[in-house]
């Protein structure tokens, strides 16, 4: 039983605050959020787990706001014109923390065709994401935020990290709950998708 408590705690992280639980799964052996390493690599494997769903896809953005970098408000109808991913994470969380270095690196491998990566925290303190960024030093990324998790809530997939990918008109192509490494095969599959 433990080693199921275990495989999940490193596949993703629940939506809501972390419970006692996550908390005792993320001690001893497991790595923690702050010993994940910010090169775009993953100590293995087992840092990427994920499932795809296609049940939303052709739906469009929601018009729900959530905090810019400079405090201002955005939705994701200002990306429009050009494919986005928003990505859905928690700096309590493993996996989402081990799946940031992929997401900067996405960046720059699809900068010319314009992909917006969208990376906003469901921390429940935003002050807490300007200094995880900061000591992370990502090239590409930007410290979105949304205290009051209107956009967790939205998509109620009850984990994290959750990715969703837009077409240029904002259309829903999949969601994919879990951890990818966006460098990976699988990944590059679906960008391909939004273009």
């Amino acid at each position: 039983m433990a080693l199921l408590l275990l495989a999940g705690a490193l596949s993703a992280c629940d939506r809501q605050s972390q419970s006692p639980s996550q908390a005792n799964a993320t001690q001893g052996t497991v790595t923690t959020a702050d010993e994940v390493p910010s090169d775009g690599t993953a100590e293995d494997a087992s840092s990427f787990r994920y499932q795809l769903d296609r049940a939303k896809a052709g739906t469009p953005a929601p018009d729900i706001s959530f905090a810019a970098p400079d405090g201002t408000k955005k939705t994701l109808r200002d990306f429009a014109g050009k494919p986005v991913l928003l990505n859905l994470w928690a700096t309590w969380c493993t996996p989402c923390v081990a799946e940031m270095p992929t997401l900067d690196a996405l960046v720059d491998t699809h900068r010319a065709q314009g992909l917006h990566v969208v990376t906003v925290s469901q921390d429940n303190r935003a002050e807490l994401v300007k200094p995880f960024f900061d000591k992370r030093n990502f090239r590409n990324l930007q410290p979105w935020t949304d205290p009051e998790n209107n956009l967790g809530f939205h998509y109620a997939t009850g984990m994290l990290p959750t990715s969703i990918l837009y077409d240029a008109k904002g259309k829903e192509i999949v969601r994919v709950i879990g951890a990818m490494d966006w460098n990976g095969e699988e990944a590059r599959k679906l960008i391909a998708e939004a273009f």
